[in-house]
């Protein structure tokens, strides 16, 4: 995890509504008990208004074409969100008086969305990343999901999950590192709230730690069993760990980072104040060295008497921050560089997301771990790729390179802060959360019960009784009401040929910077 810094403990084991045929009635019905005279006034009165409508509309040259009146055509996407912000959305308050009287949740939020959303059909389709929801399930496409396999996966477990007839029920096995299971919980709990009656009954484990432990090589081979199905923040190639959106979604508050909706608008408002041409013209990273060796290998490419490899390299000593009230950690205000470097902590670091909206180009050192949405990055598009073993003259490099060709450089720079904007905004982070589960759903082959310790779980049972920051960010996450639309549309799978021809894309584009990596340290012995 670590955004860039802080150190995870080691695992213990791991309507339309409205206006409908009444008021139609209602407008209609003088007309038929008055005299004839005066419905031929009313028609009239009725073709001059719409023929002064037509008119006004005609004055509109920008829409004049060819003798006829043209509106302007919408986008499938634009009709989608037209649609949405003309439906009116419903706030649902939290109950909290309830809740204090009874210590039970209040049964007052609705629990189906009254209508289906008639324009469902043009909603966009799913960010490229949903795709590989397919993927990380395809371990039980074909056995489906067992009570047995679900129970196996207790062992590392930090809680589970089940959620019945739109209800969710926990039980806690350990208790993560800082707030991570309470903001994982959170988050879920938003998304019940956002289509409520739209998920299936579920029954899952999930780890809070970062490194994944469900080994491929555990569950290959004609007699080996099928593995048992484990959520958690990342993965790697070599396991089956099953991802999801990470806890700083909705704020990270023992390190004062805001939840995603207002830490966005911060980061692209923190763009604007400093053009990319008048950025410092090095590579920048900050964070806590301690947790990961390859960290501490990126402090030896920081700027020296003896050398200069571009990069301008901090360590976060998180104590001292807290003393000081994190004024220096704004993620906002560090968009100063028209580079900033990505590194691995323990394993994946939340900072990614961070670092990628900044506008700046990411020199991403090659990473192991990836979270749901990072597999839809390309080299050269939206990042540069870092060697990890040469950090310090693959930095150089990079530098060098964006420097003398600023263009290219400022595009992937703004590439990436595009991709996070538009492809990773919270309603898409929830849209995925609903697939992955909807799917996951589909696979179980049991019908869920309540675990025998397990306590029922609400906003009111979180967000009440809470403190200080953590009840701040509850409330500024919290979902307001039901959505007036439905998920975006989820994309196919990949085909095998498509996926092999993704990743060798992929791989292509690395082998391309190896290569004029190494052009680039052969012309400086001449």
């Amino acid at each position: 995890m670590n955004i860039d810094g802080t150190r995870e403990s080691a695992p213990q084991g791991n309507g339309h509504g409205g206006h409908g045929g009444k008021t139609t009635d209602t407008i209609w019905r003088p007309f038929a008990i008055t005299s004839t005279r005066s419905s031929a006034v009313c028609v009239v009165s009725v073709l001059l208004l719409v023929g002064a409508l037509i008119s006004t509309q005609l004055l509109d040259s920008s829409n004049f074409v060819g003798g006829l009146a043209q509106m302007p055509l919408l986008s499938t996407k634009s009709k989608g969100e037209f649609l949405k912000k003309h439906r009116q959305q419903i706030e649902v308050p939290l109950d909290c008086s309830a809740y204090e009287l009874t210590k039970s949740c209040p049964r007052s939020y609705p629990t189906t969305t009254d209508e289906e959303d008639p324009d469902s059909n043009l909603n966009a389709t799913c960010p490229e990343y949903f795709r590989w929801i397919h993927e990380d399930l395809r371990p039980w496409a074909y056995t489906g999901i067992t009570l047995d396999m679900v129970e196996r996966a207790k062992a590392t477990a930090n809680f589970r999950l089940v959620v019945l007839n739109g209800t969710a029920y926990v039980e806690q096995y350990q208790k993560a590192f800082q707030t991570r299971d309470v903001f994982t919980l959170w988050g879920i709990l938003q998304l019940l709230r956002k289509y409520p009656g739209k998920l299936p009954d579920l029954d899952l484990m999930f780890d809070c730690v970062d490194w994944p432990v469900i080994k491929s090589i555990d569950y290959g081979g004609p007699n080996a069993t099928t593995p048992p199905p484990l959520f958690r923040y990342c993965k790697d190639n070599e396991t089956l760990d099953i991802v999801f959106p990470d806890w700083s979604f909705w704020g990270w508050p023992e390190i004062r980072v805001k939840s995603w909706v207002p830490l966005l608008n911060d980061l692209m408002e923190g763009n604007q104040r400093m053009g990319w041409d008048e950025r410092e013209p090095h590579a920048y990273w900050k964070g806590n060295p301690e947790v990961a060796e390859t960290r501490q290998d990126l402090l030896k490419c920081n700027v020296s008497d003896q050398q200069d490899w571009g990069a301008r390299v901090f360590a976060q000593d998180w104590k001292k921050e807290s003393k000081a009230g994190y004024k220096t950690s704004n993620l906002a205000d560090q968009c100063l560089h028209r580079f900033k470097i990505y590194v691995e902590g323990s394993a994946w670091s939340v900072s990614e997301k961070y670092i990628l909206a900044c506008d700046s180009v990411t020199l991403l050192v090659q990473p192991r771990y990836f979270d749901f949405f990072t597999r839809s990055l390309k080299p050269l598009q939206h990042y540069w790729p870092i060697k990890p073993n040469d950090k310090c003259r693959s930095i150089k490099h990079a530098v060098d390179w964006g420097n003398t060709h600023q263009q290219e450089a400022k595009a992937m720079g703004k590439a990436a802060s595009e991709f996070i904007k538009e492809d990773l905004k919270m309603d898409y982070v929830y849209d995925y959360m609903f697939h992955l589960l909807n799917e996951y759903g589909k696979l179980l082959r049991y019908k869920p019960t309540v675990p025998k310790n397990a306590v029922e779980l609400c906003s009111e049972s979180m967000a009440c009784p809470a403190k200080g920051v953590n009840k701040d960010y509850m409330m500024e996450s919290l979902v307001k009401g039901p959505s007036v639309t439905s998920p975006c549309t989820m994309p196919p799978p990949y085909d095998p040929a498509s996926l092999r021809n993704l990743l060798s894309e992929q791989e292509n584009s690395i082998k391309q910077v190896d290569e004029w990596e190494k052009k680039f340290w052969e012309n400086q012995k001449v």
